[in-house]
């Protein structure tokens, strides 16, 4: 079993597409390439922490969507999130559904999860993570971005907080591992 996690996947959200710069030219082909990208990263057994904004469409389609996603499912509620809640269907689709976890793996790896960056997150001294949503790649990201900068850089303090919006290069529209999340950002273990 492995854990995942992604963020701002926006099924059936067309205006992600040209928000984003998502490379696809129907909503119909990115909802697509994201469920098969994510069939073929998570197992059946593995578990995907979905850090907010899954669906643009009405219960019913992302309830459709949802069922045909691998893996066990855990909802960090976004802000585009609260209008499906109201589905009892959806509801049930998640093992968990909160707006904020902390998770700590084998080997002492902490993790806070939030749909919304928290540059001075829970247990940043101690070389815990934070990943997040909500900011795309805009400049509220590039904010982020300095923040941390800033932190580690000026104040010498870790700041290991980390987008996972599905448009992050290091995301690329596929639920990814921690492992792989800090691989990406080199010197970050």
């Amino acid at each position: 079993m492995a854990y995942y996690f992604i963020a701002d996947t926006h099924f059936g959200h067309e205006n992600a597409l040209a928000f984003d710069n998502r490379p696809f030219k129907t909503i119909e082909e990115h909802d697509r390439a994201l469920a098969e990208n994510w069939n073929q990263a998570v197992g059946m057994e593995d578990e995907v922490f979905v850090l907010g904004d899954i669906s643009w469409y009405n219960a019913t389609r992302t309830v459709e969507i949802v069922k045909g996603l691998n893996g066990i499912k855990h909802l960090i509620v976004g802000n585009h999130d609260k209008k499906l809640l109201k589905n009892r269907e959806f509801q049930s689709l998640f093992a968990e559904i909160t707006d904020y976890k902390e998770i700590m793996f084998p080997g002492k790896k902490g993790v806070v999860l939030s749909h919304y960056p928290i540059p001075c997150f829970n247990h940043h001294y101690y070389e815990w993570c934070h990943l997040y949503g909500h900011v795309h790649s805009s400049f509220e990201w590039n904010m982020m971005e300095r923040v941390r900068y800033e932190m580690e850089a000026l104040y010498d303090k870790p700041c290991r907080m980390f987008n996972c919006g599905v448009m992050m290069t290091y995301i690329n529209y596929t639920p990814r591992t921690l492992e792989e999340i800090l691989d990406s950002h080199t010197g970050v273990k």
